[in-house]
């Protein structure tokens, strides 16, 4: 048997917001395979997986406008959207670790009381610009979330 997502269980489910996955519909990009018989969204098993490639193709950059015809056109399958992941989380733990060995040069100057170059600092700044990045974005998506939780309490009201 198939198991079947409301909106916002599915929005639990991936961390989007209700607001982002109706956006979604409202432009063709991701709609719901049906509709239950109250009206609201149902998503399927397929549903997920094309929201899956939706949602890698973002996370490689590209606009919405972009995914839709890579989907429309499968541009890339299934596996080489996720070999393309695969190398950013790679470039990702690079950033991670690039930051880890700053800070560790940074901690030891410090412990052993010596001066701290411009330079050393800069690389620092730098290192931690890459990495606050992805940050910054999901704490964005954590308040978008909070904001629809909010509405929906407000229209049910």
């Amino acid at each position: 048997m198939q198991q079947h997502w409301k909106v916002g269980d599915l929005a639990s489910l991936t961390g989007l917001t209700v607001r982002t996955l109706r956006y979604y519909d409202q432009i063709g990009l991701f709609s719901p395979s049906g509709h239950s018989p109250t009206g609201h969204r149902m998503y399927n098993e397929a549903d997920i997986q094309r929201l899956q490639k939706i949602l890698s193709l973002k996370d490689l950059g590209l606009s919405l406008e972009e995914i839709k015809r890579v989907l429309e056109g499968q541009t890339y399958s299934s596996a080489e959207i996720v070999a393309i992941q695969i190398e950013r989380v790679r470039k990702h733990l690079k950033i991670q670790q690039k930051l880890l060995a700053e800070l560790e040069r940074v901690a030891e100057k410090m412990n052993q009381q010596e001066p701290l170059s411009i330079d050393a600092f800069l690389s620092l700044l730098e290192s931690m610009k890459q990495s606050q990045e992805k940050y910054i974005i999901d704490h964005r998506l954590n308040w978008e979330s909070h904001l629809d939780l909010l509405g929906e309490f407000l229209n049910d009201k």
